[in-house]
Order: structure tokens, then C-alpha cells, then sequence
């Protein structure tokens, strides 16, 4: 029950810093580090073990699967060759060079040991990546490969991960049975992931008409995959990323209104604890983590920090230069087709910041062998994973996006597309209705004509590139977002004039709720479509 309490009081430490991070624009993965970090020097704090099992079957599948759901099927197919170069090529070139290092460095490291390493810090996070560049407009093409990695490279460094644990608990490793078997657990993987992802996908269509249910099967589906994937021996990742972009292709067919605006709410909620607790566990443990390696001189273990740090930094530029060049040097359609930047070569290095998956791979470690004896450099390995994640967290978390702006990258607005797509939408309701619709009664008819013709005039006045248009024409000033804010400003009064009727008691609570709603909903609808989300 302490515990409980502790965890408790250490999460609204997390929540402090969640409010932090938005109030001053710090990264909130940065701050969580750090947090982890304050919290493992509070005195008297216990050290809280969960079974390794346990940290996996929490953690990662709600993890992958929120970073699965966000992605976009059409554009991870788009980018599938630099993606699975980045994902499978780098993620083994990380692992094998940082497995190098390590062996070379500590003298007492076993070659398994030294792969556990390089698995556990070769799979970069994602959540971490576009937090830290959030609002310095990059290329969508750029957003999608760095996410698209993250998905695909937690599978790939984890089932390098679980290898590495093999031959450590079982003392035998053969490289090409290792390749084969690698095949097969990421193919039923996948299979399993998109079997699971079917059956839901029938459950929520024909089955489910409640909002709270719906919401409710989203949190199983990762769960379901990644336990079935796991129980075969075959690749739980990938079957729980498999079934989330499965789901989210189809989303827009299963899910009403009211269970995507619920699902994302809570979902966010789920995501930010999750994160939270990752690292309130391991500044919990990095005390006793850090008795456990008390034989080592602490000179020692900042050079076994820095050094590892340091090759996994270095090993993505080295990677990314012929992974970027040699496609285009040996295809003509991709010279013809991919506009090149090498500008984009120094933000992909820079982006390789490490977070929870490999905070959740290190805290997974077992705690003893199948004979009962401790697990080898368990705590030297936990170690050097906190010092990875912190190094590129904090070093390449924080400078990223001063190099962004030292390199003078154009950002990126969706306004233009924004623009065309909703000005295509409106016209062609426009038509439909003249089509279709003339028959109404003609108060009726001009009156929701009306409503789509407001919409599309306004669509003309929204602020775009001056040239957009062709050379010399411009647009006007917003008045787009200016007729929105005005509408959110007379929400506002609404909302005035319904809370004193309320007080007054000539509006009862229920009926309070239901206005209260509606209007949360038109004005999450005006903000969305005032900041674009």
C-alpha cells in the first residue's frame, strides 16, 4: 500500500512537469528523463521490482499501438524503402557496432551481454522525435520515416533484444538458425496482428453501437495480439503493430463520432501516464541499480556511459549517408520521383533520441537465470541504457531544433492542401445538392445551400502563400479564422448565459450537460479547424 502511495505522489510530480513542459515549450520526454533522474537522488524512496513480464505486457503494447494508430498506411507505404533500411539495416548496424564497443570497453563483458546492449538502445523513439520538433514544420515525408522507424525498428531491436536474452539464458546462439527463425516469428507476427485486427474490425462494425464499449476494444486489441503473438513464440510486436495500422486504415468505417472523440481523449491520457510511470519506475530502481555496480570505479562508468552514448550517436550519421545516397545513385526513378535535401540527412541523424521502449527493454531484463543465479551486469546494463537515453534526449533532444534553424529549412505548412481539400469537399456538396436536393421546399433548400456556400467564400479568404494563385494575385487578410474566433467568442457568451441559469436553477443539470456538450464539440470543431488541430 506504500507503494501505491509513493507511485501516486510521484505521478503528480509527473503531471508538474507535463504542465511544465506546456507552459515553458520543453519537451516533455526531456523532462521526463530529468524527472527520472530527481527522482532516483530522493532519500528514503523504496525500490519498487515489478516482474520483468509484467513491465513488457504492461507497456509496450498500448505504446506500439498508439504510435501504430497515428501513422498513416498510404504515406508508411509510400516511404517503405527508407523506413525498412532505417528500421532493420540500422537498428543491426546499431546493435552489431555498440555490441563492438561495449565488449571492447568493459573487460568482463560477454559478447551476449554486449548485443543485450545494442538491442536494447538501437531502436530510437519516435513519440520522442516529433515532440521535440513539433511546430518547426518538417516535411511530412520526413515526420512519417522517423515514425514509420520507430514502428518498425521496436520490432526489429526487440526480437534482437530476445535473441541476445537467449543466448545468455540458455548459452547457445546459431546465427543462421537466428535468421530463419527471425523470418518465421516476424511473419506469423504479422499474420496474427492482421487475423486479430479482422476480428475486431467485424466486432466494432456489425457488433458495437456504444461509444464506452468501442473505446473499451481498443485498449484490448493490443493486449489480445500481443499475448496470442507471444504465446506461440512468435513476434508480439509486430503483431500489435500490424493490427493498429490495420484498425486505423479502417477506423473511419467502424468508429462513430462520439468513440473517435472519446478514444483520442483517453487515449492521450493513457499514453502520458504510461510514459510517466516508465520513468518513475526507473528513477525507483536507478538508486539500487546504481549499488549494483558499486565494484566499478565511477570514473569508469561515466567512460562506459559517454563512450556507448557516443557510438550509438555516431552510428546513425555514419548509416544515413549511403542509406540516403546509393538508392538514388543506383535508381533513375528514385532520382526522378524523391526530391533530395541533404539538409534532411543532418535532422534524420540529429532525430535519434532513445526513449520508453528501451527504458521498458531494460527494466524487462530478468532478474535471475533458469539455475537461480543473478542475471550477468543486469544493473551495468539498465545503466547504460539510462545514460543513452538521457545523452540523446538531452544533447540531441534540445539542440535539434536550433539546427533546424541554423540550417535554414523552409518549414512546412498543410494550409495550401488543408485549403484544397476542404474547398474540393464543399464544392462538391455544393453540386450534390443542386443535383439532388432541388426538390425541397425552397426555404429549406437555400437555407443549407447557404450554409456550404459561407463555407466555400470563406475558404477564399484564408491566408496562403502570396503567390498561390499565380504570380501578383493575393489573398486578402484571414477573415477565415477571424469568422472563426468570433464564433468561439460567442460560444463563450453562451456558455456565460447557460451557467447562470444553472446558478438560478432554471436550467437543471442534465440539461446543463447536454448544451454543455454540444457546445464542447462545436468548439473543438472551430478550434481544429482555426489551428489545425
Amino acid at each position: 500500500m506504500e507503494n501505491i502511495a509513493i507511485i501516486i505522489l510521484l505521478l503528480f510530480g509527473i503531471v508538474f512537469l507535463g504542465l511544465l513542459s506546456n507552459k515553458y515549450k520543453f519537451p516533455l520526454p526531456i523532462a521526463l528523463v530529468l524527472g527520472g533522474v530527481c527522482i532516483s537522488i530522493i532519500p528514503g524512496l523504496p525500490v519498487i521490482a515489478l516482474s520483468p513480464e509484467v513491465v513488457f505486457i504492461i507497456f509496450l503494447p498500448p505504446l506500439l499501438y498508439a504510435s501504430a494508430w497515428n501513422t498513416s498506411w498510404h504515406e508508411f507505404k509510400a516511404n517503405l524503402r527508407p523506413i525498412s533500411l532505417a528500421a532493420i539495416g540500422l537498428v543491426i548496424f546499431t546493435t552489431a557496432l555498440v555490441a563492438m564497443a561495449a565488449h571492447w570497453l568493459i573487460a568482463d563483458l560477454s559478447w551476449p551481454a554486449a548485443f543485450l546492449i545494442g538491442a536494447i538502445v538501437s531502436p530510437p523513439d519516435a513519440v520522442a522525435a516529433t515532440s521535440v520538433t513539433k511546430g518547426l514544420g518538417l516535411n511530412p515525408r520526413m515526420i512519417t520515416i522517423l515514425e514509420g522507424e520507430s514502428l518498425v525498428n521496436d520490432a526489429s531491436g526487440l526480437v534482437a533484444y530476445k535473441y541476445a536474452l537467449t543466448a545468455i539464458t540458455a548459452g547457445n546462439f546459431i546465427l543462421w538458425k537466428a535468421g530463419l527463425n527471425f523470418l518465421m516469428v516476424a511473419a506469423a507476427g504479422i499474420a496474427i496482428g492482421l487475423a486479430i485486427g479482422y476480428i475486431m474490425y467485424i466486432i466494432h462494425k456489425k457488433f458495437v453501437c456504444d461509444s464506452v464499449i468501442e473505446v473499451t476494444l481498443t485498449f484490448l486489441a493490443p493486449f489480445a495480439s500481443y499475448l496470442l503473438a507471444e504465446q506461440f513464440h512468435f513476434s508480439g510486436v509486430l503483431a500489435v503493430v500490424t493490427t493498429g495500422l490495420y484498425l486505423s486504415f479502417r477506423s473511419s468505417e467502424i468508429f462513430s463520432n462520439q468513440s473517435r472523440i472519446m478514444a483520442y481523449s483517453v487515449w492521450e491520457v493513457v499514453i502520458f501516464i504510461l510514459n510517466g510511470l516508465v520513468f518513475v519506475l526507473i528513477g525507483l530502481q536507478l538508486r539500487s541499480v546504481m549499488q549494483g555496480i558499486g565494484d566499478y570505479p565511477v570514473s569508469a562508468l561515466v567512460l562506459y556511459g559517454l563512450v556507448i552514448s557516443f557510438v550509438v550517436i555516431i552510428v546513425r550519421f555514419i548509416w544515413v549517408i549511403p542509406a540516403a545516397l546509393l538508392p538514388r545513385f543506383l535508381s533513375k526513378r528514385i532520382r526522378e520521383k524523391e526530391a533530395f535535401d541533404p539538409r534532411n540527412m543532418v535532422v534524420f541523424g540529429w532525430a535519434g533520441m532513445r526513449g520508453v521502449v528501451s527504458m521498458a527493454a531494460a527494466l524487462a531484463i530478468p532478474l535471475t537465470l533458469p539455475d537461480g543465479s543473478a542475471f550477468p551486469h543486469r544493473n551495468l546494463i539498465i545503466y547504460l541504457s539510462f545514460c543513452v537515453i538521457l545523452s540523446t534526449l538531452v544533447l540531441l533532444g534540445l539542440t535539434l531544433p536550433w539546427i533546424i534553424r541554423k540550417m535554414k529549412i523552409e518549414p512546412y505548412s498543410a494550409v495550401a492542401q488543408e485549403y484544397e481539400v476542404r474547398t474540393q469537399v464543399a464544392t462538391n456538396i455544393i453540386t450534390h445538392i443542386e443535383e439532388n436536393l432541388s426538390l425541397l421546399q425552397d426555404e429549406l433548400l437555400h437555407n443549407i445551400k447557404s450554409k456550404y456556400e459561407v463555407k466555400y467564400n470563406r475558404l477564399q479568404r484564408t491566408d496562403l502563400p502570396a503567390n498561390y494563385f499565380g504570380k501578383g494575385k493575393t489573398l486578402a487578410g484571414n477573415v477565415f479564422n477571424e469568422f472563426t474566433k468570433l464564433q468561439i467568442d460567442l460560444i463563450g457568451m453562451e456558455r456565460q448565459t447557460l451557467e447562470k441559469m444553472h446558478r438560478s436553477g432554471e436550467a437543471s443539470e442534465e440539461v446543463l450537460r447536454k448544451i454543455e456538450r454540444e457546445l464542447d464539440l462545436e468548439e473543438t470543431r472551430l478550434q481544429m479547424e482555426m489551428y489545425g488541430g
